[in-house]
């Protein structure tokens, strides 16, 4: 099978004069190399096209694949995620994980919860704060946590997310608005241990693959500077026996509440009950096969690299009707 692959290489656009926090999400070339290694390694032949501007003009020039296996994260807006995906559909070309309207939904957190919680989903309760006086309408208990509600990697999360008064709130969602140019997600605080949730497949197939507990140095927030650094400031550990059905339970129904497709991560937090709540959806996970918390938490559960990108591609396959 001829498997186009779709990224967006941090190194092209720091040559093209974009800052390391713009590039924040963006993939290395060695994620690139294991993920098409991968691919061959299952026969497949593979052409590795690029981002978005670069599917662009491989699509003009009339190249097309049986599949692409897209990990492009987008440069701008909200619907970046969206952008690859969206391409691909007008071009009826199927490709590898979840599909546009799925990408932007769950890149807004504010979206995501409103639909995990219809599904009966526990989240923490929160606000959307798109201009500054409509603070003085929150009625949530403090402490609080604030962050962007469009951003992904930790970007926006910093030692002042958690907030313990109006002046602390005040200026956390002012900097976010003036520094992202988007709104701010406003939560009352989930103290309680962190999860992260791996699941591969769509509706009832899907299956929770394994998981596993963060834990930060000196209870740092889960930010870009400490996920890059994770040797450092984290710790990970499979999931206890004690939490681990209800960790998986609620990562499934928030997978199928946001008909997620082939493969990604759910964040989980517990409440002050210890109560576990959805944070947020992560259908375009990072697969570097090192660092990234997938293919980490996969290993923690006898799940290699290759099989488990292994385990994608037979989703993506199947969904799609190409086997």
């Amino acid at each position: 099978m001829r498997v186009g692959l779709t990224f967006d290489l941090r190194s092209w656009y720091l040559d093209r004069g974009y800052s390391m926090d713009e590039t924040a999400e963006f993939d290395k070339q060695e994620t690139v190399d294991a993920i098409e290694d991968a691919l061959r390694q299952m026969g497949h032949e593979t052409d590795p096209v690029g981002n978005a501007f670069q599917l662009i003009d491989a699509l003009a020039a009339g190249k097309r694949w049986d599949i692409v296996f897209n990990i492009a994260e987008g440069l701008y807006g909200d619907g970046r995620e969206s952008v690859v995906p969206a391409i691909l559909d007008q071009y009826r070309i199927p490709y590898v994980f979840s599909g546009p309207v799925i990408m932007g939904v769950s890149l807004n957190k504010h979206l995501a919860k409103l639909v995990v919680n219809e599904a009966g989903v526990p989240v923490s309760p929160g606000s959307l704060i798109s201009d500054i006086k409509e603070l003085s309408a929150i009625s949530l208990d403090y402490p609080l946590f604030v962050k962007p509600v469009s951003e992904g990697t930790g970007k926006g999360i910093t030692s002042k997310s958690l907030v313990n008064s109006q002046e602390e709130l005040r200026s956390m969602v002012e900097w976010i608005l003036s520094e992202f140019n988007q709104p701010a997600l406003v939560e009352e605080y989930l103290p309680g241990r962190e999860f992260t949730v791996g699941v591969v497949g769509y509706g009832q197939a899907a299956l929770a693959i394994g998981g596993m507990e963060v834990i930060t140095a000196d209870n740092l927030p889960y930010s870009v500077e400490v996920k890059e650094n994770y040797q450092d400031y984290c710790k990970y550990k499979p999931l206890s026996p004690d939490i681990a059905d209800e960790c998986m339970q609620v990562a499934l129904r928030a997978w199928k509440a946001l008909d997620a497709v082939d493969a990604g991560r759910i964040d989980l937090k517990a409440d002050r009950h210890g109560k576990i709540c959805f944070i947020e959806a992560n259908p375009l996970a990072g697969l570097n096969p090192v660092h990234s918390d997938l293919p980490i938490l996969a290993r923690m559960y006898g799940i290699e690299y290759q099989q488990l990108l292994e385990m994608i591609m037979k989703a993506a396959i199947g969904r799609a009707g190409l086997d």
